[in-house]
């Protein structure tokens, strides 16, 4: 009980002194308030801009890999481009033997004029595919139906377009049933897909009309195309058993030996996102310690007025310990106001942090995705305030239960 009634008259005392005095007391704050501010507002920005990135990278396909032939430096010169190329047999062979493989498709892309009519539109983007590339692509089909396996092994003259290719080509019917020709090669739209949105961050920007042809039908559009295989891993936390799984498929079909470097690239998005996430965490941790040194300059001012406190209320100190006061009552006195004052400057740069937050979500097309101060960073900042309090109220504190009473009640 007469611990409760200590800390109440302690608190009481404490709020006392910094209403008397309260330009002082919001000065020795300022230090924390900004302190505070900052870091709640840094670990938000920087969290809010980590799931940005992350989400248009996992939008993009997180367990999609890609894969392609190419010259290694070694054999530059000795081998042509044409011996890297993928083929459908080694695409085969990675459907059938590789267990972390979901999906895979054969693909290329390249422009070329697209004519419906007498309408022409220059540059549109032809994707050639297998099946399961709409899958792999995640493309949303909205009317018609997709490629099948007939489709490609008999290279039918069929495409599906996206809606942006309906209104700029202006085709009648919504697309299907209408007859388009790509290079002059006439081609039958079977399907309308949802013109899918590319972020920025992958070159993205304006929706682009886009036709999808069978890749059987590649050799009559174009006799000198660039394969690629592009799959969806079952797994991306088995991203290097893919890794390995490929390589061996890859290397026995094209029966490299050991020490002879690989003739393909392989792409997984998986490690970039690893290495983003990684990345994230470091750029959250560095920017707190930077904006913790403002906490710590903090501490000092607090440690400044407070010693500057026990010098003017010497002689109430010596007073109070003369009628019997004990040392520790002194020292938990003065600590518990240094504690008060860091957290007043807590709670005022956490208001401050959640306004500039919201202010910061509410910036039209600004790349943070709902930024919010997490619950640890508030859990942090009051923490490293009461800590700051403890640490730098200590001293003054100390200093005023040591203060002699007779010397104290001398003070002038």
């Amino acid at each position: 009980m007469i611990f409760f009634r200590l800390i109440f008259q302690t608190l009481f005392s404490a709020f006392a002194q910094m209403t008397s005095n309260k330009v002082r007391a919001f000065l020795t704050t300022l230090g924390i308030i900004i302190g505070v501010w900052a870091i709640t507002t840094v670990i938000a920005a920087v969290g809010s801009l980590n799931r940005f990135v992350l989400d248009e990278f996992n939008s993009f396909g997180a367990n999609k890999l890609i894969m392609w032939g190419e010259v290694p430096e070694s054999k530059r010169g000795l081998i042509s481009w044409d011996k890297v190329k993928i083929s459908q047999s080694e695409a085969r062979a990675l459907r059938d033997r590789c267990s972390n493989i979901d999906r895979l498709s054969l693909a290329t892309r390249f422009r070329a004029p697209v004519r419906y009519g007498q309408k022409t539109q220059g540059g549109v983007i032809i994707n050639a595919g297998q099946a399961d590339i709409f899958a792999i692509e995640n493309l949303e089909l909205v009317n018609g139906r997709p490629f099948n396996e007939s489709d490609d092994k008999e290279g039918l003259q069929v495409c599906i377009v996206n809606d942006k290719a309906i209104d700029e080509l202006l085709l009648d019917n919504e697309g299907l049933g209408e007859h388009i020709f790509i290079n002059e090669n006439r081609f039958l739209v079977i399907g309308v897909i949802k013109t899918k949105q590319v972020s920025p961050i992958f070159g993205g920007g304006d929706a682009r009309s886009e036709v999808y042809v069978p890749y059987g039908t590649m050799p009559r559009l174009r006799p000198d195309w660039w394969p690629e295989v592009r799959a969806l891993m079952k797994d991306p936390d088995k991203m290097e058993e893919a890794r390995a799984e490929i390589r061996y498929v890859m290397r026995s079909q094209r029966q490299l030996k050991a020490g002879e470097d690989d003739t393909f690239g392989l792409f997984i998005f998986e490690s970039v996102l690893s290495q983003l996430r990684a990345m994230g965490a470091t750029l959250t941790a560095g920017a707190s310690v930077l904006v913790g040194i403002s906490l710590l300059v903090g501490g000092v001012g607090i440690m400044n007025i407070m010693l500057v406190s026990v010098s003017e209320r010497t002689r109430e100190i010596g007073l109070r310990k003369a009628v019997g006061a004990y040392p520790a009552v002194i020292l938990i006195q003065f600590l518990i106001e240094a504690v008060i004052l860091c957290l007043m400057g807590g709670i005022l740069g956490l208001i401050l942090g959640q306004a500039t937050v919201l202010g910061l979500g509410a910036i039209p097309d600004f790349p943070l995705k709902d930024p919010e101060i997490p619950s640890w960073a508030v859990v942090l900042a009051f923490g490293f305030s009461a800590g700051v309090g403890v640490v730098f109220g200590m001293g003054p504190a100390v200093k005023a239960a040591r203060l002699d009473p007779i010397e104290a009640l001398r003070h002038e």
